[in-house]
């Protein structure tokens, strides 16, 4: 009685234990399964200025490249898309602690990153980094930043090769408003940060007096969608919808609507996909 008593009470243990195992395996990947129940997506995104993202100042309605981007992935998925600000120093943090389901949030692909954070592998983009600076300044290369003070935002993958690579004096702010802020008042000699807001920049009276006089944008890197790691659900089905992206030429038609000129890797992309089998749902 004894014995079959402990038989059939380790029996009952390795159940139960199978079936917490098999809970937590779950609870790994639930983020698609949370997104279908609630029937929404919560997509952290960068409002930090055209063509990425703004905040309409009157109906406080976020618009942008960005956020089509995730009202994309929301209307490929069936579901209502929520976008969220995030800033550089927090964007991981929001993701990481389950404010945000995903982020697009100008964060483009480095090994660092992929340590604390699974992507989606297919990029949707190509970006890198341009100097905004004031003109007269006498720069005219990148090398010429070495031991002068450069802003950029906190987080950026353009520290690493503006301080490796070129000696610059890096000056990170909490925001990408806050870095350009120091450039006007003379507290940094240029400020960089991606390439097409930059170039927006140039087009508004206040930025007269500055230039982008570098002819290559530091850094070119694929632009991807991050997620927490082990989602590989949710990894592999925003991956599809990306290449059919690609197949159908909405992102080359979305970067020309926004202002988020098309660059040659996603031209590429196009070209690559764009025999592809559609998907069921189009943005």
């Amino acid at each position: 009685m004894t014995a079959f008593f402990s038989v059939r009470t380790l029996a009952s243990w390795c159940l139960a234990g199978a079936a917490v195992c098999a809970a937590s395996l779950a609870q790994a990947d639930a983020t698609l399964d949370k997104i279908e129940q609630r029937h929404a997506i919560s997509v952290g995104v960068m409002l930090s200025g055209s063509p990425f993202g703004t905040i309409d100042p009157k109906s406080g309605e976020h618009l942008g490249y960005n956020v089509e981007l995730a009202k994309g992935i929301g209307q490929a998925l069936g579901v209502e898309t929520q976008t969220v600000s995030v800033l550089a120093p927090n964007r991981v943090q929001f993701l990481q602690q389950g404010k945000v389901d995903i982020l697009i949030a100008n964060m483009q692909f480095t090994e660092e990153r992929a340590e604390i954070l699974d992507y989606v592998p297919t990029p949707y983009e190509e970006v890198g980094g341009a100097a905004l600076i004031r003109k007269g300044a006498g720069i005219t290369q990148w090398a010429d930043l070495k031991g002068k003070p450069v802003c950029v935002s906190q987080g950026s993958n353009f520290i690493k090769p503006l301080q490796e690579t070129y000696g610059a004096q890096i000056k990170a702010f909490r925001s990408q408003s806050e870095s350009l802020l120091s450039l006007r008042g003379n507290g940094c000699v240029a400020a960089v940060h991606v390439s097409p807001t930059m170039h927006a920049l140039l087009s508004e009276a206040e930025w007269q007096d500055f230039e982008l006089p570098l002819p290559e944008d530091l850094i070119p890197s694929n632009s991807v969608i991050w997620l927490r790691k082990g989602e590989h659900d949710t990894q592999a089905k925003l991956d599809a919808i990306v290449r059919d992206w690609h197949r159908s030429g909405w992102l080359l038609e979305l970067g020309e609507r926004t202002g988020m000129a098309p660059s040659q890797a996603l031209r590429d992309l196009h070209e690559q996909y764009r025999n592809a089998a559609p998907l069921a749902v189009q943005p």
